[in-house]
């Protein structure tokens, strides 16, 4: 039988400062180890998001196995208007290229191509996006377009904290960060397939090395969105603009009030150690402890740090130094931020009782096998 014992290990306090202004309708300042929102700006209306919808689709395609299969374009697919990455009919690309396609030039013709391909239909690729997006809690987010064109629709529409929800899941795709986070990347595609550059439209990317991506857009009716991650000494932030005419200085300076809220907190375990119960030990208990590990926390909140420890209410001889025998997970306001192996820190041999058990029972074993 397993324990379970918590404990508050922290306050986090709060700090007044003076909000930046911004030319956006809406943003917000997002903390993706936490969930905690630093800067927020009706970051909860709903409002049409352009081609920052390209994060979900991206992250769908990315999620297949097949990403380096070639196959031949849906001809009518890449018939679409605005941004493209260049697909004729004819072509033959893959699904990763389709991904460089979207996130970097930001490419309507790849984020057909791709939903076809995927979902077997754009309407089929996008009853994927919006499960996706249920499945990640989105709940003010409702997809019309794998490509974000909403000059037709008006239930084409996300939040600015939504899309920083869906931007801090797609930045744990390797392949994702990798990727959005190129000023320009090679692919391959044509009739026949030939080498040749995307350049990103993020122009964050040559504003400094801490801009880590994610993905820009623009409609007539959405104006210009931008999400975007930073990352640090102190860790990485997520910011989304909607509707934002001076967005790139908006998100610098929304970057720079972040970091000054937030500060990389080393968590310590509740106790620097725990004794749990030997049974047929040459010690009745054995000592174990924990690591503690570091997160960026902000001062916005009056939260605390919780632990839940996870202990087993006895364990069998032999223990050996380094066993893993439970787990603490950290919670911070209701949201897990991390968990750490208790494990033994000393060795607990079997009892001299139980040592010579064993010897008779396997030289009895051994006499049955001779004579058995």
């Amino acid at each position: 039988m397993t324990m379970l014992l918590i404990f508050t290990i922290g306050s986090i306090r709060v700090s007044a400062q003076e909000l930046p202004e911004i030319s956006a309708k809406y943003g917000v300042v997002y903390n993706p180890a936490t969930g905690e929102v630093i800067f927020d700006k009706n970051a909860e209306a709903k409002a049409p998001m352009a081609s920052t919808t390209k994060i979900m689709s991206a992250l769908i395609v990315l999620q297949r196995e097949d990403l380096d299969v070639p196959f031949v374009v849906d001809s009518e697919a890449i018939k679409t208007e605005g941004s493209s990455m260049g697909l004729r009919e004819g072509d033959q690309v893959t699904l990763r290229a389709l991904v460089c396609g979207m996130l970097l030039p930001s490419g309507n013709d790849a984020a057909n191509a791709a939903a076809v391909r995927v979902g077997g239909s754009v309407e089929g690729f996008v009853e994927l996006m919006n499960r996706k997006a249920s499945e990640l809690g989105l709940e003010n987010t409702h997809f019309v377009t794998p490509s974000g064109l909403d000059d037709y629709t008006d239930e084409h529409y996300s939040t600015a904290l939504d899309m920083a929800k869906l931007a801090a899941e797609a930045m744990k795709n390797d392949e994702f960060r990798r990727i959005c986070s190129k000023d320009k990347i090679k692919v391959c595609f044509g009739d026949p397939p030939y080498e040749r550059w995307l350049t990103n439209t993020n122009k964050l990317l040559k504003m400094g090395s801490e801009y880590v991506g994610i993905k820009t857009g623009f409609t007539d009716k959405a104006k210009r969105c931008l999400v975007s991650a930073c990352d640090r000494e102190k860790g990485e932030l997520i910011c989304v603009t909607l509707n934002a005419p001076d967005d790139w200085n908006d998100h610098v300076k929304l970057y720079d009030y972040g970091y000054s809220k937030v500060s990389m907190t080393k968590i310590k375990p509740p106790a620097d150690s725990f004794c749990v119960s030997v049974v047929g030990g040459e010690s009745e208990r054995v000592l174990c402890g924990s690591k503690g590990f570091q997160v960026l926390l902000g001062d916005a909140c009056g939260s605390q740090v919780k632990a839940r420890v996870f202990l087993p209410q006895f364990v069998y001889a032999p223990v050996k130094d380094s066993d893993v025998l439970g787990r603490i997970d950290y919670y911070y306001e209701g949201r897990l931020i991390g968990s750490r192996n208790i494990v033994s820190v000393q060795q607990v041999d079997k009892a001299k009782a139980q040592k010579d058990k064993s010897k008779a029972q396997g030289l009895f074993g051994k006499l049955m096998e001779l004579f058995g």
